[in-house]
Formats: C-alpha cells, sequence, structure tokens
C-alpha cells in the first residue's frame, strides 16, 4: 500500500483550498457584475434613455393594402398591426410569459373583423425580399393563425388585389358578412361618398410629407435583435 507523505497531503489540501477560494471570488465578482448592471438599468429613465418618436404604424404597401380592403369591406372592420396577444387566447397550463416571448408579441399587419370584431381574416403584406428569420418568423405566425381557426390571406407588397378582387376572395367564404356588391354603405348603413382611389390619394400624400424617420419600425429589426442577443448568449 502507497502511504503519502505527510507533505504531499498538506501541498494537495492547500491547492484545492486556493482552488475553492479562487471559484467563490470569481462567483462573488460575477454577483456583484450583474447586480450592478442591474442597479444601472434600474436607474436608466425609460424616456431619457430611449428618446421616443412618433412613427407611422404601416408602411405604404400596408396602407395600399389597408385603403384595399375599406373599400372591398365597408361593413367589415379592418385594424393594423394587431399583436396575437390581443386576439389569441392560450390555455394557462404553461408559462403565459414564455409563450408571449415565442409568439405574442407578433404582430398582424392587417386583420378583417365583422361588425362585433369578431375576427375573420388575417392580412400578411410581404415583400419578394425576405431575410430566413423574416420567413421563419411569418411561418411561425400562420400556424398560429390557422390553428385558431383564422384564414390567412398574403398579398405581396408589389402585386396587391384590386377591390374586386378582394370582394371576390371574401365571398367565397361563407362564414363571413354579406360584401356590399355596388353601393358602399358604412357599418352604420349609410352609403359612403365615392372617393378617389386609395392608391391616388396615398401616392400624393406620400410624396408630399417623406421623411424616412417617421416610416414604421419594420419586424425585422427585431428580427436582429433576437439574432444578436443569441450570439451574445452563445459566446458566453
Amino acid at each position: 500500500m502507497v502511504l503519502f507523505e505527510p507533505a504531499a497531503i498538506a501541498a494537495l489540501l492547500i491547492s484545492a483550498l486556493l482552488t475553492l477560494l479562487l471559484v467563490a471570488r470569481r462567483r462573488r465578482l460575477s454577483d456583484s457584475e450583474r447586480s450592478a448592471q442591474g442597479r444601472d438599468r434600474d436607474a436608466l429613465d425609460t424616456v431619457q434613455g430611449w428618446p421616443p418618436q412618433a412613427v407611422r404604424v404601416m408602411t405604404l404597401p400596408e396602407r395600399l393594402a389597408f385603403g384595399t380592403l375599406r373599400r372591398a369591406l365597408p361593413r367589415h372592420l379592418v385594424l393594423a398591426q394587431v399583436p396575437l396577444s390581443r386576439f389569441i387566447s392560450v390555455p394557462s397550463g404553461n408559462s403565459y410569459s414564455q409563450w408571449l416571448t415565442r409568439a405574442g408579441h407578433l404582430n398582424v399587419d392587417l386583420l378583417v373583423c365583422d361588425s362585433s370584431s369578431k375576427v375573420i381574416a388575417a392580412v400578411e403584406v410581404r415583400s419578394a425580399n425576405q431575410t430566413p428569420r423574416s420567413v421563419a418568423r411569418h411561418q411561425r405566425l400562420a400556424e398560429i393563425l390557422q390553428a385558431a381557426g383564422i384564414k390567412v390571406h398574403v398579398w405581396r407588397d408589389d402585386q396587391l388585389p384590386t377591390i374586386a378582387e378582394v370582394r371576390e376572395l371574401f365571398k367565397a367564404n361563407k362564414n363571413d358578412a354579406p360584401v356590399a356588391d355596388q353601393d358602399e354603405v358604412d357599418i352604420g348603413g349609410r352609403r359612403m361618398i365615392p372617393v378617389p382611389e386609395m392608391q391616388e390619394l396615398l401616392m400624393a400624400g406620400d410624396g408630399l410629407d417623406y421623411n424616412q424617420a417617421n416610416e414604421p419600425v419594420l419586424s425585422g429589426f427585431f428580427d436582429d435583435l433576437d439574432a444578436a442577443a443569441s450570439s451574445r448568449q452563445s459566446s458566453r
């Protein structure tokens, strides 16, 4: 049987003790750093730290699609940029905050509802040039909507349908409210005064009042933030 010398045993004990002390010190430093970061975040004023600026809610293609839907379906409610958490209910068996992080913050470009605000369909206006993250986000959004029984219409931003095409599209759904054919009326049953095509109004107005700083925050902006956060976590 091999016996260790007292000096060797003492050296091993001292080495183990030093290692434990080093690990404990690093842990304390890490905790104090996290605490300091938390205090810095709490001390940062919401308005001063992130100076707010009002921007448009919809892009130009989305505004064109919104105007077409309003003209084609005057007895319906058309809502823009509505988060899933506003009109989708999920069971409380799992963490609701986790669902909000995964999907609840996603916005639907346009929602078509009946006069009681019951959702009939969702319209997504998409660009021909989408990033892989944007494609995945749209796919996740469509899966949730379809699972909830909501019909999803995807329109290309450079190939938007006409008023007549939108009416035919929504006539195909027998559960939808009646679609006005000739006489356009509002929700209260009053006949609407004819106005120029929405495309003409928007193109003229946007030409006079275009400012990139006023344009909406694109959905892809948040995809980039998610990617940056993931890369920081993986590098730790």
